[in-house]
């Protein structure tokens, strides 16, 4: 039954990401086996077309997979992931408002174009499946799932 979820969502990837079938079935392999992907390349070859199709892709095959996508910039900061608490003066507490890592899949966007601090927060996410802010520790859903895309090193504007 995997295998033919799995062998749907390339199917589908291949409509929008075509000629690369390798590439495809690599990204598909990193995935069933549990991991994140991160696709470097150089600009302008379809890197986020492919990331995007497959977040796509997937959402369609699972019921109920929220999709959220993430433009790394050097203004980004680590709470801009991952959420903060604000204070709601209607309520008169602070309250948590989540980042966008609370999705299922999420596209990180030329993550090398965001200072380290920002990419060790998404690390941190990656690795440990939750988000601790001020002290509190909240889990991403499951599945949880980072595809992301960077430009080689040296890049303009990459860090």
């Amino acid at each position: 039954m995997q295998e033919n979820k799995a062998q749907k969502v390339i199917e589908e990837v291949k409509k929008a990401f075509i000629g690369k079938t390798e590439c495809v079935e690599k990204l598909m392999t990193a995935i069933l086996a549990g991991g994140h992907v991160l696709v470097e390349d150089v600009p302008g070859v379809g890197k986020t077309t492919l990331a995007l199709a497959f977040a796509k892709a997937m959402s369609v095959a699972q019921n109920r997979v929220q999709f959220g996508r993430i433009q790394f910039t050097p203004d980004l900061l680590p709470s801009d992931i991952t959420g903060l608490n604000y204070y709601n003066q209607k309520a008169g507490e602070f309250q948590f408002r989540p980042g966008p890592v609370f999705a299922n899949i999420i596209l990180a966007d030329e993550i090398n174009r965001t200072s380290p601090k920002t990419q060790a927060a998404l690390l941190e996410v990656m690795e440990e499946g939750s988000v601790t802010v001020d002290g509190v520790t909240r889990p991403v859903p499951s599945p949880f799932l980072v595809i992301a895309t960077q430009n080689p090193v040296g890049s303009a504007g990459t860090q």
